[in-house]
């Protein structure tokens, strides 16, 4: 017998995610420099969603999050919403937050030991996603490529914490859980 596409369990943990990754808004950006991209908190929920839930369900808690933002719900960091955050200076970086998940989740789900070096490996390709799709729309909003790729650079060390921080939080999640993610599971089909 076919198994339910969409289980009430992983219904519920992608909606709590999502709900995290708002609540991780709360926390205020504040800006450096004229880019016009605050510095946040919220960019780590989708690598930390992709470690905890999978390519599959940290996608679809991602999505959730964006597209309750793009219908005008303040859940971005400094209450933001509607369709100009995704249109604007930082319009890049969230539609890395799609990448970031699936790339962090693809490796963690694939790997066979889910310890700190392959969450680590896993949260940094996943923040390097972020800043694939970022930067080149950061450049493109500022009409000058060089500029944005400049002005990013003020992300990278707080980013480099944050990433380490996850690694640590997605290692201790699947240490507590081992069924959590099923060994070499969430295949892309």
């Amino acid at each position: 017998m076919p198994r339910p596409s969409l289980p009430a369990a992983d219904l519920a943990r992608m909606v709590v995610f999502a709900a995290f990754i708002a609540v991780l808004g709360l926390f205020p950006g504040f800006y450096v420099g004229a880019s016009g991209v605050p510095i946040v908190l919220q960019n780590v929920g989708p690598v930390l969603a992709g470690a905890i839930l999978g390519w599959r369900r940290g996608v679809a808690a991602v999505l959730l999050l964006l597209a309750l933002t793009a219908i005008g719900l303040p859940l971005l960091s400094g209450g933001r919403g509607g369709i100009a955050p995704f249109v604007g200076p930082s319009g890049g970086f969230l539609f890395g937050w799609i990448l970031a998940v699936l790339v962090t989740g693809l490796i963690v789900a694939r790997s066979r030991k889910r310890r700190l070096p392959t969450m680590l490996l896993a949260a940094f390709a996943g923040m390097a996603c972020e800043y694939v799709i970022g930067v080149p729309w950061l450049g493109l909003v500022l009409g000058d490529l060089r500029a944005g790729a400049v002005q990013s650079l003020v992300f990278v060390p707080g980013d480099l914490i944050k990433l380490v921080l996850a690694a640590v939080v997605a290692g201790l999640v699947h240490r507590a859980l081992p069924d959590l993610l099923p060994v070499r599971g969430d295949r892309v089909r």
